[in-house]
């Protein structure tokens, strides 16, 4: 294309935010302008996959700009067949995000849409930035409006969950920063990420930058046991806050495994894939036995998503092709299917303002439309053949067994654990007898929640019936991700190896 189309797409919704700022304060005005450019940097971002050829391994759309030559930092982005699909599913959840706040938020409206859309163009730029130096900027400015739409915009624990999110996400990240210097150094004195991935960095080198890296992508998934600061986060978040979250935000760990780690420190890798697997475990089964005791719904799906981003790690440190299009599929789907069950939280709180299970009880008499949705929604989280939670989870178990078949044993029982709590959750909240008089007079969900749903919907069922199309998008990436593990890995490190003096 002869055009920007990445910076683009990834600036169109500051800009917005930049507008908003100056202009006189009007709700529905700000509500309006906020939705459409959402909607333009979708319409972008679908036009990029259009454009996009899934039969070239390389970076595609590549912007490069001088910013500072003389340390050795450019402004470069590019997107491959990983990233593509995740700078589709960010704009489509943005879009979603501000149609369920249109009536949820009521206080600080325009200052909420600009929170919203300055994290949407930094989310982007994460998934598009091609310098070491630029994702760092983009890594540490999510952060921000994350911190105030918690802060400000939730529940009674929101300055609580705030602090620890933002202190749990800085505490990772500048670890983060002191492995990119390392690297810079090492590196030849370049951030270029297409420049380092050619590297092979000597074993001390990667055994220590994949730590500090580590640090800021496991607590960024979350990996047991830094994911405390998730339910808390989730749980006091507004519900497009929790979208976003789900969503992206916890995806961007796995995508930093995948675009650093796994190709720039293969030996490193190889090194810790057994205790990071022996981590992911943890978290399947952990994050579902806790569940299975939550009685506040949002929580009952933070907990939940514990237990899924288990399977995304387990997927990548399998580390084969099975295993990583696996986790891969499983962070898109999970997107959609968790971004959808935090948005029927939101609708029903909304009209019962509360979120113990409790309090519902056989809604699905008062709201037919909102309890197929929840139906449909639970279905493919817990992995029913022919729902995108399927997909997944299954290339996902394929390649744990592929590498050891006692780990692909554990894992499967995440799978009865999840369709344990889930469809007891359902039951619960959906078929068990009226006992609260005031919900027969429930309103069932309206038109402009029926339209941010149904995208969803479509989504959850087209993938998996056919998920041909996002796995073809990501084979060639894959391919060349395993072709440079395979080509620069030389041995499993050593602590003497490792130890620098």
């Amino acid at each position: 294309m002869k055009f920007p189309i990445l910076s683009l797409t990834t600036y169109i919704p500051l800009v917005g935010a930049l507008y908003l700022l100056f202009m006189k304060e009007h709700e529905g005005m700000v509500r309006r302008l906020s939705l459409a450019v959402s909607l333009a940097a979708f319409a972008l971002s679908v036009l990029m996959l259009g454009h996009f050829d899934p039969k070239t391994s390389g970076f595609q759309f590549v912007e490069t700009l001088e910013w500072a030559p003389s340390l050795g930092v450019t402004y470069k982005m590019g997107v491959d067949g990983v990233s593509v699909l995740f700078i589709v599913l960010t704009t489509v959840l943005t879009v979603l995000s501000v149609l369920v706040s249109w009536t949820q938020v009521k206080k600080y409206v325009r200052e909420f849409h600009v929170a919203l859309l300055v994290m949407e163009s930094a989310m982007l730029g994460v998934f598009s930035a091609l310098d070491l130096v630029l994702f760092y900027v983009f890594w540490e400015v999510m952060l921000i409006p994350m911190f105030l739409m918690i802060g400000i915009w939730g529940g009674p624990n929101r300055i609580y969950a705030a602090v620890k999110f933002f202190l749990y996400t800085l505490a990772g990240s500048v670890l983060m920063l002191i492995g990119i210097i390392v690297l810079y150094v090492h590196g030849g004195k370049t951030f270029d990420v297409a420049a380092l991935l050619q590297v092979k960095f000597a074993a001390p080198v990667q055994f220590w930058v994949f730590l500090a890296f580590f640090a800021a992508f496991a607590v960024k998934v979350p990996m047991w046991p830094v994911h405390t600061w998730l339910p808390d986060a989730h749980t006091e978040a507004p519900t497009a806050g929790s979208v976003i979250l789900a969503g992206v935000l916890i995806k961007m760990g796995a995508y930093g495994f995948l675009r650093f780690s796994l190709p720039m420190f293969p030996d490193a890798t190889a090194t810790f894939a057994p205790y990071i697997l022996a981590l992911s475990l943890v978290a399947i089964i952990y994050g579902a036995l806790v569940t299975l005791v939550q009685t506040d719904l949002k929580k009952l799906i933070a907990y939940s998503s514990v237990s899924h981003m288990g399977f995304v790690t387990l997927g990548i440190f399998a580390l084969n092709r099975q295993g990583i299009e696996g986790g891969i599929m499983q962070m898109v789907n999970h997107g959609i299917i968790t971004g959808a069950l935090f948005l029927l939280v939101g609708i029903i709180y909304e009209r019962t303002h509360s979120r113990e299970i409790s309090a519902y009880g056989g809604i699905a008499r008062s709201v037919p439309r909102y309890a197929a949705f929840f139906v449909l929604f639970v279905l493919a989280s817990l992995g029913l053949p022919g729902l995108n939670g399927f997909v997944g989870e299954f290339l996902v178990i394929l390649g744990a067994f592929q590498r050891d078949r006692v780990v692909g044993v554990l894992a499967m029982t995440g799978i009865i654990l999840a369709a344990v709590y889930l469809l007891w959750m359902t039951q619960r909240v959906l078929f068990q007898e009226m006992t609260h008089p005031e919900n027969e007079k429930l309103a069932d969900i309206d038109t402009r929640e029926f339209i941010t749903l149904l995208p969803l919907a479509v989504l959850s069922v087209f993938l998996g019936v056919y998920p041909n199309p996002a796995l073809s998008v990501m084979h060639a990436s894959v391919d060349q991700l395993m072709a440079k593990m395979e080509a620069h890995r030389a041995a499993v490190i050593s602590w003497s190896q490792a130890w620098p003096f």
